[in-house]
């Protein structure tokens, strides 16, 4: 049974209320990483990643929202043109355990073909709430790597042989882009039962943790994951660094994945968008030099997208205003991010979004973060110093915005809207 058929049947089982009975398996996404393609080597940043392997494993951290007596993960050949060969994947439940092996259909291997994903078997190792893991994926032959992760916000190691069942890695080289592995699930607990769920952040390298201290799991979806945790709630990021919502750039456009980041992942109960910036700025930039900027209207358009396709789904959706950012980006090839005429785009949008959403509530993320004596720029506590993206006390203030009751919807109140 391949990945979509699987989500399918348990989407159904969801709905039908069947997940609840004490014989069908609950399972929750508990981390993501959403795939995008390779880039050229003349696109403005660095892949950082090689431009294929051969005999080596890659292995990376990847901490868990919610924790369970099984798991699986999710590998992706997404954006291949031709079959991945996996040798061998394994997890380890921490830093230097010893990994377990992963099997596919019963399989120390698997073959995944292009623009496929393929779920494990599940794995029995207990977890905790928070806990980071490790895995590990070796690929015997000859592998073009054309599907990855950029902004990994975490250090990942690549190894010479077959060493996915080694404690510690001998020859490895680092890097800090994923490859691979795109998701992990975690089978509820009998403490947990069905109750438990998820949310998706999904949105762009603000989202992505793009300044956020590496190693330290401090984006504001991790500080999130702290808060929901305790409830049984997960919460996975789809951003992707680059993202928009109108135009695929260093990744497709949340309209274009959000079927496959946010409405197929296991038990998801509520999304929340943030994304609009790059759409706003990127235009007239290195970036996409001859673009036109979109107007309010093709804008709103997209949103309103956003939240019939979610509702289609039955997943709540809720929106978030679109961060400060003058002088953004300063001293590099995107100085020009940031001009005035972006900001009145800006301002225009979220006073849309707080008077007439689309979606079932916002969080007001620019009031969170914006200077009051000058709100077109970022408070000098929160900014990471490139007064786009947010530091650590910025990703923190973020995740303290959120409204836990208007998110699951279990409040009328805050700023859920009409």
């Amino acid at each position: 049974m391949n990945r979509f058929s699987q989500l399918a049947a348990t989407a159904l089982l969801t709905l039908s209320g069947a997940a609840g009975a004490s014989s069908a398996p609950h399972w929750v996404a508990s981390w993501q990483a959403s795939p995008q393609p390779v880039w050229g080597a003349d696109f403005l940043f660095p892949s950082l990643i090689p431009a294929s392997l051969h005999d080596q494993t890659f292995r990376q951290t990847a901490r868990i929202s919610l924790g369970g007596p099984r798991l699986r993960v999710r590998l992706s050949n997404a954006y291949g043109t031709r079959p991945l060969r996996i040798g061998a994947a394994s997890v380890a439940a921490r830093a230097g355990g010893t990994p377990q092996p992963l099997s596919f259909d019963g399989q120390p291997g698997v073959l995944i073909g292009p623009g496929q994903e393929r779920l494990s078997d599940p794995l029995p190792l207990a977890t905790d709430d928070r806990q980071a893991l490790q895995v590990s994926v070796f690929v015997p032959g000859p592998t073009p790597v054309q599907t990855f992760h950029w902004e990994g916000r975490q250090t990942s190691w690549i190894a010479p042989g077959d060493q996915s069942r080694a404690q510690a890695l001998s020859g490895a080289s680092s890097t800090t882009a994923r490859l691979f592995l795109t998701g992990i699930e975690v089978e509820a607990g009998a403490s947990a039962s069905a109750s438990a769920r998820s949310v998706v952040v999904i949105g762009d390298s603000i989202t992505d943790g793009a300044t956020a201290s590496l190693d330290q799991d401090q984006r504001w979806t991790d500080q999130l994951a702290a808060r929901l945790a305790p409830r049984g709630i997960a919460v996975v990021n789809a951003g992707i660094s680059g993202g928009r919502l109108l135009r695929s750039g260093m990744g497709e456009s949340v309209l274009a994945r959000l079927q496959r980041d946010v409405l197929d992942q296991p038990g998801v109960a509520s999304v929340i968008v943030l994304i609009g910036i790059n759409d706003i700025s990127w235009p007239g930039t290195a970036f996409a030099r001859n673009q036109a900027r979109p107007t309010l209207a093709e804008l709103q358009a997209g949103y309103r997208a956003l939240a019939e396709q979610a509702r289609g789904r039955g997943v709540r959706i809720v929106g978030a205003t679109l961060t400060p950012f003058a002088g953004a980006l300063p001293g590099t090839p995107l100085d020009d991010y940031y001009h005035p005429d972006k900001d009145v785009l800006r301002r225009q949008l979220n006073a849309w979004l707080r008077t007439d959403s689309p979606f079932d509530a916002v969080i007001d993320l620019d009031a969170a973060l914006r200077d009051p004596a000058d709100p077109s720029r970022m408070a000098a506590a929160y900014d990471s110093g490139d007064h786009l993206h947010p530091g650590d006390a910025g990703n923190r203030a973020m995740a303290e915005a959120v409204d836990l009751e208007v998110l699951m919807g279990s409040s009328t109140h805050g700023v859920d809207l009409p």
